[in-house]
């Protein structure tokens, strides 16, 4: 709890520091060239994410195939990074976080270097996010893929990855069967609506996605496979992947370029640890998705208590939660954040107890109240749908994260012992 006010109380010094900069530099301007005063500088237009909604129409196929096409021939750097940190204004704090971060990673270091890691501290040290450079084995211990005695993870990865690669030679060549050919042309179409862009115009990300989301839809008949599953596969793989190049931006590193034995450990650990997750939250992906259904419903139950005047204002023009929280709780968040804050999250997620389902709900709490103040200036349903299925967070980095993740913290251990807060 202590952590969660120091983050605020952080949040807040700095975006005063920063106000307070900008009025400064605005005062010596117009001190110095005061004939530029009216002049426009930039775009006034409200940038806002790319988010897909979970039904798609075929115009929307058209247009995805079209912007492919279109990408192919611009220069990468127009796309946004994939990791990489954040944007430009947070440059003026790197010398502190720099050596905070350095003595973090210290922490991490000492940690995973024991003969058995000590995984209710790995938790605690997570919590606040992990040093790119530990996480890939951070987070096959925080899913429990990896074993906590460091002896043992050798001949674990060599058995798990073995396993899974006997699962692709006996069930990948059934996927045009008849019986199975609907679950892979799904599989297939879906692929080239993930994020971000770059990743999946590369023809080996989509032959390794392809293989992991069938062979885990033809061992999981409970559930099969479900769109939203597919973006699910993203964060580990990107994780994973950093765990064999140097470069501090994936974006525009080729995969294939990766020994095949390097690509094929990265596919049998994604496999693995997507599974891992799954594994919880599984009833979202079941007949008629109820966990989904649930948890819409309860997130609406825990805004009526938590931001009375937002439940009501959304109530009064008809904007029904499941039209907007239902890709919040099926991708997790992923087409809301850019996807670094999603690898952010994560840090947090697999360091909570039930941390992609109980937790997430507390986290989507504080983010639709996050918002409260534009929410309450739109007075028009379409408005008000199209701002909450496009929230401007394509600029988001760690520090909102950080803060997103403290409000959800306190939420719950507000409401910790007061299971009722569901119930009106």
């Amino acid at each position: 709890m202590e952590t969660a006010h120091k983050v605020i109380q952080n949040h807040s010094k700095l975006q005063e520091q920063h106000k307070f900069q900008e009025e400064h530099l605005q005062e010596e301007k117009q001190v110095e060239s005061p004939e530029l005063s009216s002049v426009p500088c930039g775009d006034n237009r409200l940038v806002k994410s790319v988010s897909e909604g979970h039904t798609s129409s075929s115009s929307d196929n058209a247009s995805e195939n079209s912007s492919m096409q279109r990408s192919q021939s611009l220069p990468q750097t127009s796309t946004p990074p994939l990791v990489s940190g954040m944007a430009d204004y947070n440059t003026s704090v790197t010398p502190a976080l720099t050596e905070r971060e350095a003595s973090r990673l210290d922490k991490f270091k000492q940690l995973l270097a024991g003969p058995n890691t000590d995984l209710e501290e790995l938790r605690k040290l997570s919590w606040s996010g992990i040093p790119k450079r530990v996480r890939p084995v951070a987070w096959k211990l925080l899913s429990g893929y990896l074993p906590a005695n460091v002896d043992r993870r050798e001949s674990t990865l060599k058995r798990k990855r073995k396993e899974y690669f006997a699962f692709v030679e006996q069930y990948y060549d059934s996927r045009n069967d008849e019986n199975h050919q609907d679950t892979y042309r799904q599989i297939h179409i879906d692929i080239p609506r993930m994020s971000p862009e770059v990743l999946r115009l590369q023809p080996k990300v989509t032959e390794i996605f392809e293989r992991i989301l069938f062979i885990w839809a033809i061992r999981h008949p409970a559930s099969g496979y479900v769109q939203g599953i597919n973006d699910l596969v993203t964060p580990f793989f990107v994780v994973f992947v950093c765990e064999y190049i140097e470069e501090e931006e994936v974006e525009n590193f080729d995969v294939s370029s990766l020994p095949e034995e390097v690509l094929q450990n990265i596919e049998a650990d994604s496999y693995w640890c997507m599974s891992k997750l799954l594994d919880g939250i599984q009833d979202n992906y079941t007949f008629a998705q109820p966990g989904i259904q649930k948890k819409v419903k309860m997130l609406e139950e825990l805004v009526s208590r938590i931001d009375e005047q937002v439940h009501r204002h959304l109530d009064q023009h008809e904007v029904k939660y499941l039209q907007f929280a239902f890709r919040w709780m099926n991708n997790l968040l992923m087409r809301e954040v850019p996807l670094h804050c999603t690898i952010r999250l994560w840090d947090t997620y697999q360091s909570e107890p039930e941390g992609f389902s109980h937790f997430h709900l507390y986290v989507c709490a504080a983010f639709l109240v996050r918002w409260r103040k534009e929410i309450l200036e739109e007075k028009d349903f379409q408005e008000l749908l199209i701002f909450l299925q496009n929230l401007p967070t394509v600029h988001w980095g760690n520090e909102e994260i950080s803060v997103l993740l403290a409000e959800a913290y306190r939420l719950k251990f507000a409401f910790a012992d007061a299971p009722n807060h569901y119930k009106k």
